[in-house]
């Protein structure tokens, strides 16, 4: 994990943490791997952190939290976060089928409802504010967090938030909450076009090995992932190229390329000319 002088305080039941308190003062993108069975709601208690998903990219603050289904996605700092004065703190909660049948007695298998989402935000409002201030003083001291207080939190929270919800039952939204929606692999490479993704981190938000990544690849798009989203990345970049309104160090950034000099070589590579000279080339075309 691409985290330094992180900070770290958890509960568990039954050998499974259910809650945790992360303290980080800096962090590059950082995966939380797909882990069979496992949801989780996510606050933040100070700074901002972004979540990339399959199609999804959100961005989370005090005022807003994150409801995840168990798939793969990345943590990444914003512009706010990415910064060692500007430290991000957050208190997790991780469910569990096992956990909430015992809590419930409930039998998920018998429900078929399918939520629309695997990433969603969620505003903090009063109620989950208290919430979370509740868990933080049970995290503080951990010697007040025996077993049965332990569920008894998971379930208020799952009271809580099936409610705001408005989830047919708590049966329902926790059976719809374990079945992780997986996008098509060409919407995922799609919604990622634009980031600097390493071909290993789009294999991961695809849920596939590296090899079989760049097999599936060639097959849908008749090219390989290194030609095809370089081209892509270029195309676009000249689209902004026309209007004088971006810096040719901002659209390289913005296309997904991490530095200006990569950005220029794959640009003359493609146009046989570098992006300013494709600039001023595009704005000496006479007016039609």
């Amino acid at each position: 994990m691409a985290i330094t002088e992180f900070k770290e305080q958890v509960l568990r039941y039954k050998d499974r943490i259910v809650f945790i308190k992360l303290s980080m003062p800096y962090f590059s993108r950082t995966l939380k791997e797909y882990a069979e069975n496992e949801a989780c709601f996510m606050f933040v208690n100070q700074g901002e952190v972004a979540v990339r998903g399959q199609e999804d990219y959100l961005k989370l603050n005090p005022k807003m939290g994150m409801l995840a289904k168990c798939l793969n996605y990345f943590f990444e700092p914003t512009t706010q976060a990415a910064d060692c004065n500007n430290p991000v703190e957050s208190i997790g909660i991780f469910l569990y089928p096992s956990l909430v049948e015992e809590i419930f007695e409930f039998d998920l298998s018998t429900s078929n409802h399918q939520s629309t989402y695997n990433l969603k935000q969620i505003p903090i409002n009063q109620l989950l504010e208290n919430y979370k201030a509740s868990i933080g003083i049970l995290l503080d001291h951990p010697e007040l967090a025996d077993a049965q207080i332990i569920k008894t939190k998971i379930k208020e929270f799952i009271l809580l938030i099936s409610k705001l919800e408005q989830a047919p039952s708590q049966l329902d939204f926790l059976a719809g909450l374990f079945k992780p929606q997986h996008s098509s692999f060409a919407s995922t490479i799609q919604h990622n076009l634009y980031v600097n993704l390493s071909l290993e981190e789009l294999a991961t938000l695809c849920h596939l090995s590296l090899s079989s990544f760049k097999r599936k690849f060639q097959e849908v798009f008749d090219e390989s992932p290194k030609k095809y989203l370089n081209r892509k990345k270029i195309e676009r970049a000249a689209q902004l190229l026309q209007s004088q309104e971006y810096r040719i160090s901002d659209i390289a950034f913005d296309v997904g390329f991490d530095s200006i000099t990569t950005f220029n070589r794959n640009f003359q590579s493609i146009y046989a000319i570098s992006p300013s000279a494709y600039r001023l080339n595009q704005n000496d075309q006479p007016l039609t």
